[in-house]
């Protein structure tokens, strides 16, 4: 059996809430609280969960652009948490991201030329003329044209600025991508062309995806499997046939029963979360979901569930399924 190219375990990232009149620690966010995953080459993984559950804070915490608390993150079987600087540097050629905002991502000053080729530059490209071929090749990749290497972003639109930002993160031929709500600025029919491209891109290039979102019909389309987080944890994870046939956690269940479907004779049960999402400066003990659960048992209360195998290839974290059962 191949090993994965990208193993993630008991990753955790805390951020420190300073009070006082001397700033000191009084607290602490669990933005993300002990999530462990893996993902095989060539294959998209996507991560949903509503704003604030630690989707991004994962994906950047991969890249070590945020440095973890804890955990660690194995990229081609090697701890990428322990490498120093140069050696990080060196590893990013392999590791992108394509952020979420692409009027925020793209520096205003420079023109689209620089921006694609300073990667190429920084790993060690020194041919300007190599770069410009290659800025061009890469435009044309993502469905512009040559000749906007002159222009400045400010002279796109949202959804032409987000393929410059994808043309970014390809220029030195990476293996992983972390794609961090890359279409939720988007138009919806500007959406389906970058998702259609991405697609494309990975079987180009045999890329492999970490797609973070929250839109579950965009995770859909383009996942192969599917991590649900609430509140810093990852509560299931499986195909995303199974995801969305079958979920286990009621969350999952909650989040899916909320999608419109297309076709009016279909009615949905839709479950109605009660209460609001705790604070995850003070998540609740046991199971972080007991407090809006509408199946919460004494045992969620006091004992923290383990994300474990239920079924083949189907993880969950909740007590109604093991042992507690």
């Amino acid at each position: 059996m191949t090993s994965p190219l990208l193993e993630v375990k008991s990753l955790k990232k805390y951020f420190d809430i300073k009070g006082g009149v001397f700033g000191r620690k009084v607290g602490e966010v669990k933005a993300v609280d002990d999530v462990s995953f893996s993902v095989m080459e060539g294959e998209i993984l996507g991560i949903v969960g509503e704003s604030g559950c630690g989707k991004s804070t994962t994906g950047k915490s991969i890249l070590r652009l945020i440095e973890p608390t804890e955990g660690e993150v194995k990229f081609e079987n090697r701890d990428i948490t322990d490498l120093n600087a140069e050696e990080m540097r060196q590893l990013r050629r392999n590791m992108q991201i394509i952020f979420q905002d692409p009027y925020a991502s793209l520096n205003p000053r420079h023109t689209v030329e620089k921006i694609i080729s300073e990667p190429l530059l920084v790993h060690g490209m020194t041919s300007s003329k190599e770069r410009e071929s290659r800025v061009k090749e890469l435009l044309e990749v993502v469905g512009l044209s040559a000749y906007h290497a002159s222009r400045y972003p400010h002279q796109f639109s949202g959804g032409q600025r987000q393929r410059i930002g994808i043309a970014r993160a390809l220029a030195n031929n990476p293996k992983l991508i972390i794609c961090d709500e890359p279409v939720s600025a988007l138009d919806v029919s500007v959406q389906s062309q970058i998702l259609n491209l991405m697609e494309e891109l990975r079987d180009e290039f045999n890329l492999t995806y970490v797609f973070i979102a929250h839109d579950l019909s965009v995770v859909k389309h383009i996942s192969d499997r599917v991590g649900v987080m609430y509140l810093g944890r990852m509560v299931e994870l499986t195909t995303k046939d199974k995801l969305y046939d079958d979920p286990k956690h009621p969350y999952t269940q909650a989040l899916l029963s909320a999608v419109p479907s297309p076709d009016p004779d279909i009615t949905r049960d839709r479950v109605i979360l009660e209460g609001d999402v705790p604070s995850p400066a003070s998540p609740p003990a046991g199971c972080a979901f007991h407090t809006r659960c509408p199946y919460a048992m004494g045992i969620c209360k006091e004992v923290r569930p383990a994300f474990e195998e239920i079924e083949d290839n189907h993880f969950v974290a909740c007590h109604l399924y093991g042992d507690a059962q």
